[in-house]
C-alpha cells in the first residue's frame, strides 16, 4: 500500500501514563505498517481504574471540529481508515458523524472502523446512555467494520445474547444497518456450572458479502484470570491492521490479532505477578507490555485456529 493507502485517523481517549485508548493503538498500528493521526477524546493522566482516580481535559465536540478544519485547511484530511474508541458525550459523538460523512466524501474507499464504547457485562454503563440512539441509528449506518463486545450488541440490536445462535441473529441487525463486517470481540454466554470451569472466551465474526450472503467464523480462546485495561483498543487496533493486510480475510484475521492479544497478555500477567509477588496486581503493573511485544505484533506466532461456522 502507498502512504495515501495506510493513512488512520484514530478518535479516542488517551492517557499519559499507561495504555488506553491511542496509546494502546498507535504504536501497534505503526508497527504494522500505517500512519496513525491521532485525536484525543479525552487526555487523562491514567486510567479510571487507579485508586486515587484520574486529572486531565476532555475534549469537546468544537475543538474537535476546529482540529479538522485545519487538517482539511492542509490538505492532510486524505484516510484510508477512520477509527474511534471512548466519546463521552452525545454533541462529540455527533460531530463524529460529520467528520466520518466529510471524510468519505473526501476518499469514498475510506473504511470506517467502529468501537462503540457504552460498557460492559458486570461494570454495565461507561458512558451516558443517550449516546445509544446515536450509536445505533446514526453511526452504524456509517461504519464499515463495527466491534462491539456483547454488552453493547445486544444494546445496539434490541437483542438478548445468550448463545451463539443469538450472537449471530444480532449480528445480522448490524448488517441490516449497513454493517459489512462485526466482530463481538467478547462473549459471556450462559453456561452450565460443569462448563464454567473451562474459562473460555469465544470471539465472533460475520462479513456480507457482495452476493448478499454471509461468512461467519469463531475462534475459542482461553481467558485469563485478572482484567486488563486497553485491550478492547488493541484488539480494534490490531483488527484493522489484518483486515486491511489480509484482504478482509476474517479468519486470518481472527487468528492474527487473537495470536498477539494471547501473547501480550500473557507476558502482561506475568510481569504483573513476578513484581505483586503472587499477591493482586496492582493497576500499574497490569500496565499492557506493547513495547515488550513489538516482534509478536509484527510477526504473531497463530496457535489457535479459527472456524468457519455454517
Amino acid at each position: 500500500m502507498s502512504d495515501q493507502e495506510n493513512r488512520i485517523l484514530s478518535i479516542q481517549s488517551h492517557v499519559v501514563s499507561g495504555y488506553v485508548g491511542n496509546k494502546s493503538a498507535t504504536f501497534p498500528l505503526q508497527l504494522l505498517g500505517f500512519e496513525v493521526d491521532a485525536i484525543n477524546s479525552v487526555q487523562f493522566s491514567n486510567h479510571t481504574g487507579y485508586e486515587k482516580g484520574v486529572r486531565g481535559q476532555v475534549l469537546d465536540d468544537q475543538q474537535l471540529s476546529e482540529l479538522i478544519e485545519g487538517l482539511k485547511m492542509n490538505n492532510l484530511d486524505i484516510y484510508s481508515h477512520i477509527i474511534n474508541g471512548y466519546i463521552g458525550s452525545d454533541k462529540f459523538l455527533k460531530q463524529l458523524k460529520t467528520t466520518v460523512t466529510d471524510l468519505k466524501k473526501k476518499n469514498p474507499n475510506l473504511v470506517f472502523v467502529c468501537d462503540p464504547v457504552m460498557g460492559d457485562t458486570g461494570p454495565g454503563w461507561y458512558v451516558p446512555q443517550t449516546l445509544l440512539p446515536i450509536y445505533r441509528d446514526e453511526i452504524l449506518p456509517l461504519a464499515d467494520v463495527c466491534v462491539p463486545n456483547q454488552f453493547e450488541a445486544q444494546l445496539l440490536s434490541g437483542c438478548s445474547i445468550s448463545n451463539e445462535t443469538e450472537a449471530l441473529a444480532a449480528m445480522k441487525v448490524f448488517h441490516s444497518k449497513g454493517v459489512r463486517i462485526v466482530i463481538l470481540s467478547s462473549t459471556d454466554f450462559e453456561k452450565s456450572e460443569t462448563e464454567k470451569v473451562k474459562k473460555e472466551s469465544v470471539c465472533l465474526a460475520s462479513q456480507r458479502l457482495p452476493d448478499g450472503t454471509f461468512e461467519t467464523a469463531r475462534i475459542v480462546f482461553p481467558t485469563l484470570p485478572v482484567h486488563f485495561v486497553g485491550t478492547g483498543d488493541l484488539f480494534t487496533a490490531l483488527t484493522t491492521a489484518w483486515l486491511q493486510h489480509d484482504d478482509f480475510n476474517i479468519v486470518s484475521a481472527l487468528e492474527k490479532t487473537i495470536a498477539t492479544m494471547q501473547t501480550v497478555l500473557k507476558r502482561t500477567l506475568s510481569y504483573a505477578m513476578s513484581k505483586s509477588g503472587g499477591s493482586d496486581p496492582s493497576p500499574g503493573q497490569l500496565e499492557l507490555k506493547l513495547i515488550q511485544s513489538r516482534e509478536d505484533i509484527l510477526n504473531p506466532n497463530v496457535e489457535i485456529k479459527a472456524t468457519r461456522i455454517v
